[in-house]
């Protein structure tokens, strides 16, 4: 059975619901939408009336997470998930998760009325902790769908002190009910997702669409170098041992390494703190971040034992002393072969390409996946830029992104995937 669709209207329909979410912030000059605050609550009501609207019936879990169920072989037939997050970055920008929800509910509604009755059913989920800004946690919401939430995160505090524990209950919700949050992975097909690429590799492709292969593992480091102040003025630069020379010299290491890797290796120095920090006095100590990224653990690695030993020689030839430390480790999420596959194929069917990149960013399906497969659908974003307010997808991305899902969810034929590693072959 093939649904019509109008990738007009469907794009029209996106950016005026994207519009409407967009405008629930807790600044009046910025979106700003921060996990389990009243913001996120008159989002995920919205979102709730929208699903609703949409045919799809309205539930919402211990973690504030938003369900719109379809289940048109009954409520214990296998389903597929199709989902993104709600909750924003400071001054952010309106399509970032956001629109991954919206795609969701306005295929959803689409199969349901054209009439498709498949022997699975689909839930649309609207996640409320991708980003982490709120609470120093992150995939909280997904975490507990995924039966992989650990307890131990109620502890973990905002800025004002106010812990998720206690953020949850003021939202209503009561901890211990967490656990029934977590799907019954045999019943369970996979888990798709549509975001914004935030990235411009498809703007360079002249591609509205792209088929995600993996979603990059991720490496952060703290790194000290210490050496020895002293006068500006007075120091023969063959005496120095200077800690920020030295960790510059460092920084620049990992961004070659990173330029020679493979699998889409990129690595940032986003931090960097001087010490005495003063205008005439040779810097004693710095301390600075890596953040490493790859679609392959196996190159990430390779390339962590490669700046380490780069770091090590760089000190000893200054001089200077250096530690390096390990504060965050994900693994690379590599997604389903079967479901790029589908998503390829229903994005050619609309006389579209999609190329094949992986995510750089993180999602929610890095926390899905140890549920069930997972696949991303990535849609074209403007100069690739993303938490900021200049973020923009067009109409017609979006409405070709929104017919992809329909006709991906109408061929999809409830496969037997065997296992649940998202990246297991078929």
């Amino acid at each position: 059975m093939t649904i019509p669709v109008d990738i007009a209207a469907l794009g029209a329909r996106a950016a005026a619901m994207i519009e409407q979410l967009g405008a629930i912030s807790s600044a009046p000059d910025n979106l700003t939408r921060l996990f389990l605050t009243p913001e996120h609550r008159r989002a995920a009501d919205l979102v709730a009336r929208w699903m609703g609207e949409a045919g799809l019936a309205v539930s919402e879990d211990a973690l504030g997470t938003v369900r719109g169920a379809w289940h048109p072989a009954g409520p214990d037939a296998p389903r597929l998930l199709i989902g993104s997050h709600i909750d924003t970055v400071v001054n952010a920008g309106k399509y970032d998760g956001a629109l991954g929800v919206i795609l969701g509910i306005l295929a959803v509604e689409a199969v349901a009325r054209g009439g498709l009755t498949p022997g699975y059913g689909i839930d649309v989920l609207a996640f409320g902790d991708e980003e982490g800004t709120r609470f120093p946690t992150t995939l909280s919401s997904s975490a507990a769908c995924a039966g992989v939430f650990l307890p131990a995160s109620l502890a973990a505090m905002d800025g004002e002190g106010i812990s998720l524990a206690e953020a949850l209950r003021a939202y209503g919700k009561t901890p211990d009910d967490i656990a029934t949050s977590a799907y019954d992975p045999s019943r369970v097909i996979a888990y798709v997702e549509a975001h914004i690429e935030q990235g411009p590799v498809l703007e360079a492709e002249d591609a509205p669409l792209g088929i995600v292969t993996a979603i990059a593992g991720a490496s952060r480091l703290s790194i000290t170098v210490t050496g020895e102040a002293g006068h500006a003025g007075t120091v023969p630069m063959r005496l120095r041992r200077d800690a920020l020379a030295g960790a510059a010299e460092m920084a620049l290491a990992v961004e070659r390494i990173a330029r020679a890797g493979t699998d889409g290796m990129v690595a940032t120095v986003g931090r960097m703190h001087v010490e005495p920090g003063s205008v005439n006095v040779i810097p004693a100590r710095v301390v600075f971040t890596v953040d490493l990224r790859s679609a392959s653990d196996a190159s990430r690695r390779a390339a962590l034992t490669r700046f380490e030993a780069d770091a090590h020689r760089i000190a000893e030839q200054r001089g200077l002393g250096v530690v390096i430390s390990a504060f965050h480790e994900v693994a690379t999420v590599p997604c389903y072969h079967d479901i790029q596959r589908r998503l390829g194929d229903a994005v050619a069917s609309l006389g579209a390409r999609a190329p094949l990149l992986p995510s750089g960013a993180g999602h929610d399906g890095q926390a899905m996946a140890k549920l069930c497969p997972v696949g991303m659908l990535f849609v074209r974003c403007k100069g690739g830029i993303s938490h900021n307010p200049a973020e923009y997808a067009s109409p017609g991305d979006m409405g070709m992104a929104a017919a992809a899902l329909i006709r991906f969810i109408e061929r999809f034929q409830q496969p037997h995937y065997n296992g649940g590693t998202s990246g297991a072959q078929t």
